[in-house]
């Protein structure tokens, strides 16, 4: 797995972090540009941007890292609702994905999560065919009637 290291800003020089803050206080409107092109950003990203330009405007030092929460066994059985014993068994079949930190193993939290929105939908599905499968039989009449005399 590839890391990419933090990147580390110093605060901004106090005329300059000045003048980021007046233009935040008196505009609603954030555009970004990449390459000349505009881009409108989501919510999530324009809240990140806007905080970073915040913080930079208070003359704070500012550094930017990304996060992956890489989960203990005992964590992501807890999260997904399962047991440890059983999580582990999931590992060493591949079904989840399993980093190791020298003996000890570690699970993105992405991947738990990924796993528990599968088994939600295989659920749902289900679901859906036992319903369907009751709707099938209400309209071909009673379940237990094989069309023989009594």
């Amino acid at each position: 797995m590839a890391l990419i290291a933090p990147r580390a800003t110093a605060g901004l020089p106090a005329d300059e972090a000045a003048a980021l803050g007046r233009a935040l206080r008196d505009s609603n409107d954030i555009t970004v540009f990449v390459d000349g092109t505009v881009h409108r950003l989501p919510a999530q990203a324009r809240d990140a941007v806007v905080d970073l330009l915040a913080r930079l405007s208070r003359g704070d030092a500012v550094t930017v890292s990304s996060v992956e929460e890489m989960l203990t066994t005992s964590q992501a059985a807890e999260l997904a609702g399962i047991s440890h014993t059983y999580l582990r068994n999931m590992t060493d079949r591949g079904e989840i994905p399993v980093e190791y930190r020298g003996t000890h193993r570690r699970i993105r939290q992405a991947s738990i999560l990924a796993w528990l929105e599968t088994q939600r939908r295989k659920e749902r599905e289900a679901a859906a065919g036992t319903a369907d499968a009751a709707t099938d039989v209400a309209a071909t009449g009673n379940a237990g009637d094989d069309g023989g005399t009594p």
